[in-house]
């Protein structure tokens, strides 16, 4: 059986994309993975995680979707009814549609699982597909960890590209890092394309929102 897991990276920072993978392999040599040292990507270490990453391709077919601040910022301020859960839905209906697995796990971010699951299959081209809609499928799935470890890397080193655009290192492009939120203070006009506008730290700074100083954050 052909199967897919499906998870992403860099879902909260406020700087860079979303990435979205896809992973694909032969149900049966699953646990081969298990070998490789696959696991939920957050428990790796960025060697461990770099390490895997070149090693997957022998394992595993995979795409990889990259979404831009922009169209995070289209569903979380433009879109109507549209939020940043259902943006991840859509990209997992375009990466299942692509890889065409006979059975897709997907690392659910909606605390409804049922309705996720009934979104994305009601999209899906190929309606016979076996879906199975999990919080922290990562964790539980070696198809997915695999997934987790692709968009990790390569969300890495998309901001790695970035660090070199603007000339600066500012961390992780997470809030909770001191030297992402002095960069957002300094830089939010000057580098505006690289950030998520839509997110209240943006919205506070440049003046569209009012609440709590940004040093709160």
């Amino acid at each position: 059986m052909e199967l897919c897991g499906i998870d992403e990276a860099g879902r909260g920072c406020i700087v860079g994309p979303m990435v979205l993978c896809a992973a694909m392999i032969d149900s049966e040599k699953e646990e081969e993975l298990r070998a490789l040292g696959v696991k939920d990507s957050k428990l790796l270490s960025p060697q461990a995680r770099e390490r895997i990453f070149k090693e997957l391709p022998k394992y595993v077919t995979f795409q990889i979707i990259l979404v831009p601040p922009s169209q995070i910022d289209e569903y979380v301020l433009d879109a109507a009814g549209k939020n940043l859960n259902w943006l991840e839905a859509d990209k997992a209906v375009e990466l299942v549609n692509m890889m065409s697995p006979q059975k897709a796990i997907i690392d659910c971010p909606s605390p409804n699982i049922k309705a996720y699951s009934e979104y994305i299959q009601e999209r899906l081209l190929h309606k016979k597909v076996e879906l199975k809609c999990e919080h922290k499928a990562d964790f539980k799935y070696l198809i997915v960890g695999a997934a987790s470890i692709i968009a990790k890397v390569t969300r890495d080193a998309e901001i790695e590209k970035i660090k070199q655009h603007v000339g600066e290192d500012f961390g992780s492009g997470y809030m909770a890092d001191p030297r992402t939120i002095e960069f957002l203070k300094k830089n939010w006009s000057k580098h505006a394309e690289i950030f998520r506008k839509s997110w209240t730290p943006y919205q506070v700074i440049s003046g569209k929102k009012k609440q709590k100083s940004l040093g709160e954050f």
